[in-house]
């Protein structure tokens, strides 16, 4: 059996947690990664970036702005596997898979992804509140 089996996966895994701590008051998921990098997501920043068909869509140029979510919070975390995590959002949304990869990807380029969000829900008009909270 090949070392490299534990380098990476079928699924581009090159970095694995060690914990997952799921801090439901503060809003917030953080997850400590084989390699010393910790990550700490705000809730909205997850469920804004849903690896799912109704946020991504079903291919190239689809994604849509999931606007209105400042206040959604963490309900439960389930494994999937050894590869992934499924989250569970107040909003009752819970059909991303969010793999161990995408999850380090998106604690790297959080600040990127973020200031672009915003960015684009301001073009748009959107805002983070819900409507009558802003």
């Amino acid at each position: 059996m090949s070392d490299e089996r534990f380098a990476s996966d079928a699924f581009g895994t090159k970095h694995w947690p060690v914990e997952v701590r799921l801090k439901k008051e503060e809003k917030r998921l953080e997850v400590d990664f084989d390699n010393g990098r910790t990550f700490s997501y705000p809730a909205e920043f997850l469920r804004v970036h849903s690896p799912s068909a109704e946020v991504q869509g079903h291919g190239p140029g689809q994604k849509q702005t999931v606007s209105a979510r400042r206040h959604v919070g963490i309900m439960s975390l389930e494994a999937i596997g050894h590869y992934a995590l499924r989250i569970v959002f107040d909003d009752l949304h819970d059909s991303g898979i969010y793999s161990w990869k995408l999850l380090y990807e998106l604690g790297e380029d959080q600040d990127r992804l973020w200031a672009e969000y915003l960015a684009e829900l301001e073009a748009k008009g959107l805002s983070r509140d819900p409507r009558g909270r802003r």
